[in-house]
């Protein structure tokens, strides 16, 4: 707060007659505006729709001829004060678009030259002003909430409840708290205040099952909806089967990326295979390894037909992730929005130079996953080191993974995976995918609910032996990706 009232401070110094806030947070704004009043010896006004002109901290409307809730009168009465005061006006834009009179009276406070003029600040959650206005304006953004900041407002929450509580403690360990304190970072200090007080209020603890909550909590009111997605169920790594090279690569990484305390901290991984060989999978068990919220942008939303709309999309979807971090952004077949072609206007090529852009100059821990299927379609400037810190081949999986696999999946819907032979399973199922092998669990059920029997071995071979894997179907295609693979990507199991 301190640094904010310092700052605007000299904004005002500068003897700028418009200041333009964006801010969700009206009344951590007001309260600034009023310690910089009370600090400068200056008049603080706010105007409201609702409420017209009010002596901000005073009460009561200000004398005037005419309704000052009415957006001219009110900024009448501003143009002809003779005294350097301070006008908040809260949520005048809807006003300016369809009002020519109203845009020229703000453009004429704006231009006053003196020092004996009032200032103008208009407050709202997103402004944008008018282009005979805007270049006479000044903008000021209010700092988010420190890490320190953060563990204070939930230290303070967490207090509160134990006030309410018959001075009841609020139960938490060192690790999930940091945790908490990372999550909440871009949030407001409001938003960070609402959040924290979701988290502790229901039970009166912080622990590692409220992590997930929080983050969807947190996307849901950060209003990021759109060509961004929350995937609320990320898998655990124990969920995956094999990526050994992959997870113990994860693993090294983990308390750099989180501590965000090196310059070269991990920034992202393209991880390339066949279909249904566990590449989506393994995106979302990042997160869940690393406690993160995971966010997918989805390319199909993405494209607009409009001009610049896409590029556009992009560009405030890296946003809006940025405001989430930390967090693991999953970018699923990416050669998709990303294909090099000359038959759309040169859309991907400037989704591409965006995208490019942002991983190069990027500041906020976002984990970038990116999964691809077909290498021969992703642009050259994406593939080449340094845009990835690295680039893993997810192949066919091997018998023993394969018998993990079969184990994972008969285990998940509540079979013995003891009672199975899953050597056999695994020998053949040669060729197979993960999502195959699953797909064999399936089907092993639906003919067992269809013949009133248990699932047993005999189902789950006539399963396998009805299904004809990827691998045989698109046998050229795998084998060419695995020839380009060689030597250039390392392998993930």
């Amino acid at each position: 707060m301190k640094n904010d009232i310092h700052d605007l401070g000299l904004v005002l110094d500068s003897k700028v007659k418009l200041v333009v806030i964006e801010s969700w947070d009206e009344s951590r704004v007001l309260e600034m505006l009023t310690g910089l009043a009370v600090k400068r010896g200056l008049g603080l006004h706010v105007w409201s729709v609702t409420e017209g002109l009010q002596r901000f901290g005073f009460g009561g409307a200000m004398e005037s001829e005419g309704d000052t809730r009415e957006p001219e009168t009110a900024l009448k009465l501003i143009k002809h004060d003779p005294q350097p005061n301070l006008y908040v006006l809260c949520d005048l834009h809807p006003f300016l678009s369809d009002n020519p009179r109203l845009v020229r009276l703000l453009k004429e406070v704006a231009m006053a030259d003196g020092a004996h003029k009032p200032t103008v600040v208009l407050v709202s959650h997103a402004l944008k002003l008018p282009a005979e206005v805007q270049r006479y304006a000044a903008r000021f953004s209010l700092a988010l909430p420190t890490e320190e900041e953060l563990l204070a407002i939930v230290r303070e929450e967490a207090a509160r409840w134990s006030e309410r509580n018959h001075g009841n403690r609020v139960r938490t360990d060192n690790r999930t708290l940091q945790q908490v304190v990372k999550n909440l970072r871009g949030a407001s200090h409001a938003e960070a205040r609402a959040l924290a007080r979701n988290v502790i209020c229901d039970d009166g603890a912080i622990t590692q099952e409220d992590l997930p909550e929080l983050n969807r909590t947190k996307f849901q009111l950060l209003d990021l909806e759109g060509v961004l997605s929350f995937e609320y169920d990320t898998a655990r790594f124990a969920d995956v089967g094999g990526l050994a090279n992959l997870k113990r690569w994860l693993a090294e990484r983990q308390s750099a990326f989180l501590d965000g305390k090196t310059v070269d901290a991990p920034k992202g991984v393209l991880l390339v295979g066949v279909q249904g060989g566990g590449k989506s999978l393994a995106a979302k068990a990042v997160a869940g390894l690393w406690g993160l919220p995971l966010l997918r942008l989805d390319f199909a939303c993405l494209y607009n037909k409009f001009f610049g709309e896409t590029e556009r999309n992009l560009r405030e979807a890296l946003r809006l992730a940025e405001q989430m971090a930390p967090c693991v952004l999953w970018m699923d077949e990416v050669e998709k929005g990303l294909a090099t072609g000359e038959q759309d206007g040169g859309v991907s090529q400037r989704v591409l130079g965006t995208l490019l852009t942002w991983m190069a100059e990027r500041k906020a821990p976002v984990f970038m996953v990116a999964t691809a299927n077909a290498i021969d379609r992703l642009p050259p400037e994406l593939v080449r080191k340094g845009r990835f810190d690295e680039l893993f081949f997810v192949d066919l999986p091997d018998p023993s993974v394969r018998a993990d696999i079969f184990r994972i999946h008969l285990a998940r819907r509540e079979l013995d995976a003891e009672t199975f032979d899953l050597a056999e399973l695994a020998a053949v199922s040669e060729g197979f995918t993960g999502a195959e092998i699953e797909q064999v669990v399936v089907s092993a059920l639906y003919a067992s609910q269809a013949r009133q029997q248990s699932v047993d071995q005999a189902l789950l071979l006539q399963a396998i032996q009805g299904t004809a894997p990827l691998s045989v179907v698109m046998a050229e295609q795998l084998a060419a990706l695995r020839a380009w693979a060689r030597g250039r990507a390392v392998e993930a199991g």
